[in-house]
């Protein structure tokens, strides 16, 4: 299954993985849970404990104005969705979510506000 990949202080990349849930599981280093921020047929798949189990913190989610409202913590994967199940990412996907999780992001706290930051 073709999916964008996203590490903490890496760029994103594009790889293929099994679609089974052991493998999704092995990608994100323990349970998984379905993030779906997007109107797009796309979704992440990152570790349902990643915040809990003090995994580092990755990448932001931010609204349509930028604004962030969570971040992902520990390794995460950005797949296409199908009628049933987790698919390959189109090409346009592949592109557009390759380029959105491209640079690494550094956290800071201030006050009760997180600032993500590029690396």
């Amino acid at each position: 299954m073709l999916v964008i990949k996203v590490e903490p202080g890496k760029a994103a990349y594009a790889t293929d993985i099994d679609a089974g849930l052991e493998s999704l599981q092995a990608q994100v280093g323990g349970y998984i849970q379905a993030v779906y921020p997007w109107k797009d047929k796309a979704a992440i798949i990152c570790n349902d404990e990643g915040k809990v189990d003090g995994l580092p913190l990755n990448r932001a989610l931010r609204d349509s104005r930028g604004k962030i409202y969570d971040a992902i913590a520990g390794t995460f994967l950005v797949v296409g969705l199908g009628e049933e199940s987790f698919c390959d990412l189109t090409e346009e996907q592949t592109v557009t979510y390759g380029n959105l999780f491209r640079r690494p992001e550094e956290f800071l706290v201030i006050g009760k506000r997180i600032v993500a930051v590029p690396a």
